[in-house]
């Protein structure tokens, strides 16, 4: 028994494999938790009940109230400046209701009462003409031309985005990867194990052959 045991005890390479293995499954199943508790069913309950059609510009229109913004000048140079509130109103294939039109989930999570945020600058004047060019393009380049927007029924029935945050392809990495690292720790600690138990049983049909 003790001859057995001392058999199946793990060089220290064999047991640094071991622990390489247990620790990448758990950090695959730690980042599968976390990823989907935090990110990944967020970003599914965003998608579900969405869909992509196809929208119309009703109106474009800037507001007379101004919402405040933080701009950087620097490692430790920070304040506020403002900006006009641009509204771009569309009529989506899905319904005939008119939508607000945003740039995509982060910016309508950020101010869901407009349809554009400018690049933060330190003088409102520029913020004002970043807004006035945006304006004029949804007027005079998309017009009455059609282009595919993203909704969500459940969740904004109001508001429709003009490109998604969570596509298929960030929420295929976020499952992939997690999954991929911890398929790799069961594989070291697997073929570690049928490697040790070969590697006793060819010692012990050796010891057999000098009897």
């Amino acid at each position: 028994m003790a001859r057995s045991r001392a058999a199946y005890e793990y060089t220290e390479a064999e047991d640094k494999s071991m622990r390489l293995g247990f620790l990448l499954i758990a950090a695959g199943l730690l980042s599968l938790l976390g990823l989907g508790c935090c990110w990944l069913r967020p970003a599914l309950q965003e998608r579900g009940g969405g869909g992509a059609a196809n929208c119309t510009v009703l109106a474009v229109r800037q507001l007379g109230e101004r919402f405040a913004c933080t701009f950087s000048c620097g490692a430790a140079c920070r304040g506020t400046a403002r900006y006009p509130c641009l509204q771009v109103l569309v009529r989506t294939s899905r319904s005939s209701a008119p939508a607000l039109l945003h740039e995509d989930e982060r910016q309508l999570r950020t101010n869901p009462k407009c349809s554009y945020i400018p690049p933060c600058a330190r003088d409102d004047q520029e913020n004002s003409e970043n807004v006035t060019y945006k304006q004029k393009y949804w007027k005079e380049k998309v017009g009455s031309q059609p282009f595919t927007c993203y909704f969500n029924q459940h969740l904004r029935p109001d508001d429709v985005m003009l490109k998604r945050t969570h596509d298929e392809t960030v929420l295929l990495h976020c499952f992939l990867w997690p999954v991929v690292t911890f398929l790799v720790g069961v594989l070291i600690v697997v073929l570690t194990i049928c490697a040790k138990s070969l590697a006793v049983r060819a010692e012990a049909i050796k010891k057999k052959k000098h009897l």
